[in-house]
Formats: structure tokens, sequence, C-alpha cells
């Protein structure tokens, strides 16, 4: 399994971003989203959307591809995470 963790200062700004990228209603405990994935070229989508969004949410990500490592997503590298996703784990 592959994890993607989307964090926020402010909770409600997270749950704001979750309802508008899946369509539904989050009523999250806390202002930390976690979610597994099968195949880690499937977090490209909701990455790339807060990349390019996150002045309007401020949200952090990190995922882990390895056991144990995170990796934080900002402007700064994810082209280059993005590329490497699709290196290491091609279709």
């Amino acid at each position: 399994m592959y994890e993607l963790n989307i964090f926020s200062e402010n909770k409600e700004s997270l749950e704001k971003f979750l309802k508008r990228f899946y369509g539904e209603n989050f009523n999250l405990s806390k202002p930390i989203f976690e979610k597994a994935f099968q195949n880690p070229i499937d977090m490209i989508d909701i990455i790339s959307v807060i990349a390019d969004n996150n002045d309007k949410y401020d949200l952090g990500v990190w995922i882990s591809i390895d056991k144990n490592i995170f990796i934080n997503i900002t402007e700064l590298n994810l082209d280059k995470i993005i590329r490497y996703l699709y290196e290491r784990y091609p279709y």
C-alpha cells in the first residue's frame, strides 16, 4: 500500500477541498486526511490539484511509497516526483 496524507491548520479548509475534489462531504475529527492507494500513480491527480490550488486551501501533502519514509510534496518538487512515480511504477 502507498499512503497519502493531507493536512491543514484549518480543518474546514481541508474538508472544503476534499468535498470539491471527491464530490462528497467529509467530517474530519482532525485536520488530517489519510488515504491508501494500491498504485502510487493514482495519487498524482490529487497531489497535482493540491499544488495548483494551494493558494486557496493552504494544505500540506506527504506521500509514502516506501515503508515509513514520507516525502513532502511542494510546488518545487512536484514535477520531479511525478516523473519519478511514472518511471518507478509504469502502467
